[in-house]
């Protein structure tokens, strides 16, 4: 009798065990990473600050790929945040375009960027046998009001 109690009490024992997982910690962790993926995300903007046109327009649709040539406001020429010299830059565009014979080039001048700066960047590209040229610009506002009337 006295070995049936002793296996009574341990059954007893093993089926009071808890198999449920604590997951608050890890709900924590994952709130602090949120948190600061938001507040990073819109710092991880790329290229150069531009005041871009405001003029209407539709935008580009399509699944092309595009490249973004800046033109700032002295009139220096920009792929991404690397300065291109104005000789170079119809060499550096054709071996983008090696690698991607579909791409399209974006120019983003700057609202104070001389206008002859854009435009002949626009013509170097164009002679040099790109197709797809065009110019970045922001929505007008109060665009949305004309449209609804």
């Amino acid at each position: 009798m006295v070995q049936l109690t002793t296996k009574n009490r341990s059954s007893r024992r093993n089926s009071r065990r808890n198999a449920e997982i604590n997951i608050t910690n890890l709900m924590d962790v994952m709130m602090v990473l949120l948190v600061v993926f938001m507040v990073a995300a819109p710092l991880m903007t790329s290229g150069i600050a531009l005041d871009l046109p405001k003029v209407g327009g539709k935008n580009l649709t399509g699944k092309e790929t595009s490249l973004n040539i800046s033109v700032d406001e002295e009139g220096y020429y920009y792929i991404g945040k690397e300065e291109i010299p104005a000789d170079e830059i119809v060499d550096k565009v054709k071996a983008v375009r090696d690698a991607n014979p579909e791409i399209s080039v974006i120019i983003s001048g700057d609202t104070d960027a001389q206008y002859g700066r854009v435009l002949g960047l626009m013509a170097l590209l164009k002679n040099a046998g790109f197709e797809k040229v065009g110019l970045k610009t922001d929505p007008a506002p109060n665009q949305n009001e004309r449209i609804k009337k």
